[in-house]
């Protein structure tokens, strides 16, 4: 369709960007420029030109409307315009929502120029200045983004939510639902109709301040699933394009999510981190033990982004995870996002999957790790969450194991005692660092493993060492190997339990806990069992000798003592199975972020599976 062909012009022409002010206009664009009243102009890339205008052809049904005028230079930039016009007739059934999620594509202009090249110029609708990525560029973006989509109750209770205004962590994250539903009812629409929309980027997305919609661009680079869409028979080749190109546009909604999650992915340096982490192959699951260190913040609860993603059991981290899976199959899809308890706020009642209790029981016991002055309550919490978890482990079979537990993972908690530095006078003062559990399978034949114990410290000397931690570091590495086979975890009777000696924390009382819990209406629909088993299935651990090497950044003294005093003073404070390996007896629950060990004593030991040995500071 060709537009306004006679209007008279008054032209204006706002420079935004102080280095294209040299810029010069051919003859056509002159022409261009007459049949339209020009606001502004933008030079966004190399092969366009971007110019608002305002139709002044009182016979065009656009009148007084603005609109953008998208000249396109390149062959590569003017095929984009035309698929984008291809997109919008097989996309015309659905106009409707066609209009509601994308930007509304009016028709084009195409003139031939006096040097033989055709000119192209795509003519779409105005839907504000900035793109997504602008308004979170913007300091004052959250308010001003808030009073553009006018967030009123009608609005927030579409997305399930039951208040306006509250925190600001409250306020961020009802906008991010807000505008990760949009976005995702917008491509799940594309999705529907057989396309991909193969560049989802925050520069690509505008947010209309008329109908407050997320638009997803002019889709110039939509592709079909099927490379003949006029065939009816799918094959597996066609089924395998569609679930990669699904699986690509939702890696890219995955990456925006991060953005609009984390301010601090908006410098090129950091996301180029947060991309190097996928590019490695790590699991997304552990991006949050990673994100603690590439952002430098040793607690979550002094970041908002994080504090987002912690609420509702860590619902956030799994969603960001799934969406930003390595495996293409593994990745959500459009619908299932839109029914994740992250997006669905506190008035939707939403069944959680087994695989989403699981997540929350760990994240919480991590979040609660991360507070480290355990008293009572969370030491009790803490056992229970365990406990529940070794219940509803997902992998109790070696083989599983042996794929699973390589790795390096980082010590959490112990459930047993905890000796710290506070009511003691040791000889030497020793503060623990980072205690990290490598695990390696020695070859793919047997179930052999080989474990490596890496404990740092710091030697503090003086007498001002309660709040000067400056110190001599050094480091004790244990190895050992050990060879695993299929087990069984017995729950002992409470008298028995004694006349073994005394227990650890929270194992005496276990069955009359876990029996409450299993009591319970919270968990009696979780639990896949009515009553406490004798026994659950766990992996039996088998360790040989153990090899013990420590090593210090300056010598403390020539005299040996001082090196004996420091390691028993390092075996004090930590739990004994990190110390002598061979005190592991089996392991009861792992998966591709958590994992439970348990020890001669019957204490468990929970890590997190770590990215420590990737130089996040490069």
């Amino acid at each position: 369709m060709l537009l306004c062909q006679n209007q008279s012009a008054m032209l204006r022409v706002l420079y935004r960007y102080p280095w294209r002010r040299n810029w010069n206009m051919s003859s056509d664009s002159r022409c261009l420029i007459s049949r339209f009243s020009i606001v502004s102009a933008q030079a966004l890339e190399a092969d366009e030109i971007v110019f608002e205008a305002l139709v002044k052809n009182r016979l065009s049904p656009l009148y007084n409307t603005k609109v953008v005028l998208r000249r396109l230079k390149t062959t590569q930039a003017q095929r984009r315009g035309k698929r984008a016009i291809e997109v919008l007739k097989k996309l015309a059934r659905r106009r409707l929502m066609y209009h509601s999620y994308s930007m509304q594509v009016h028709g084009y202009i195409s003139s031939l120029m006096s040097n033989g090249h055709s000119s192209f110029t795509l003519v779409h609708g105005h839907h504000g200045s900035f793109s997504l990525r602008h308004w979170l560029q913007q300091s004052d973006w959250l308010p001003t983004l808030e009073a553009t989509l006018a967030l009123d109750e009608e609005s927030v209770r579409k997305v399930g939510d039951t208040t306006t205004g509250g925190p600001a962590v409250s306020r961020h994250s009802r906008l991010i639902r807000v505008l990760m539903r949009d976005l995702l009812i917008g491509v799940n629409y594309l999705h529907s109709h057989g396309l991909a929309h193969t560049e989802l980027r925050l520069e690509n997305v505008h947010i209309s301040p008329v109908d407050r919609h997320v638009k997803v661009g002019i889709l110039g680079n939509a592709a079909y699933f099927h490379e003949n869409a006029e065939n009816d028979n799918t094959t597996v080749n066609d089924l395998d394009r569609r679930q990669m190109m699904i699986a690509f546009d939702m890696r890219c909604v995955g990456f925006m999510m991060a953005k609009m999650v984390f301010q601090e992915l908006m410098d090129p340096l950091i996301f180029t981190k947060f991309k190097l982490f996928f590019s490695k192959g790590h699991d997304p699951s552990c991006l949050r033990e990673y994100l603690l260190r590439v952002l430098n913040h040793r607690l979550s609860s002094g970041n908002v982004g994080f504090q987002i993603l912690d609420r509702n059991w860590g619902a956030g981290w799994n969603l960001l995870s799934l969406l930003l899976a390595n495996k293409p199959s593994k990745r959500i899809s459009c619908l299932e996002a839109l029914r994740h308890p992250f997006l669905c706020g506190p008035r939707w009642r939403i069944a959680p999957s087994m695989e989403i209790i699981r997540w929350g029981l760990g994240s919480t016991a991590v979040r609660i790790t991360e507070e480290y002055i355990y008293s009572l309550p969370q030491r009790r919490k803490l056992s229970h969450f365990i406990e529940l978890m070794e219940m509803l482990t997902p992998h109790s079979k070696p083989k599983h194991w042996q794929e699973l537990i390589p790795g390096k993972w980082r010590f959490l908690y112990s459930t047993g005692r905890h000796i710290g530095l506070t009511l003691r006078q040791p000889p030497a003062r020793v503060l623990i660092g980072d205690v990290c559990l490598t695990v390696a399978r020695d070859s793919k034949l047997n179930n052999r493993l080989s474990l490596t114990s890496d404990i740092n410290f710091t030697v503090m000397r003086g007498r001002n060492w309660s709040h000067n931690k400056i110190g001599i570091n050094g480091k004790l590495v244990i190895n050992s190997s050990s060879r695993i086979q299929a087990g069984r975890r017995l729950y002992l009777k409470e008298e028995n339990t004694v006349a073994l000696g005394q227990p650890s924390f929270g194992e005496s009382n276990a069955e009359h806990v876990l029996a409450q819990k299993l009591s319970s209406t919270r968990w009696r629909k979780v639990i896949p069992f009515e009553e406490l088993p004798s026994s659950l299935p766990a992996v039996k651990l088998i360790s040989g000798d153990i090899d013990l090497t420590m090593s210090l950044d300056i010598p403390l003294s020539e005299d040996i003592d001082a090196a004996r005093n420091v390691t028993r003073e390092v075996r004090t404070q930590v739990p004994p199975a990190l110390f002598d390996l061979s005190k592991f007896i089996c392991g009861t629950y792992v998966d591709s972020r958590l994992l439970i060990l348990r020890s001669v004593d019957g204490s468990a030991l929970l890590f997190t599976r770590s990215c420590l040995h990737e130089s996040h500071n490069k």
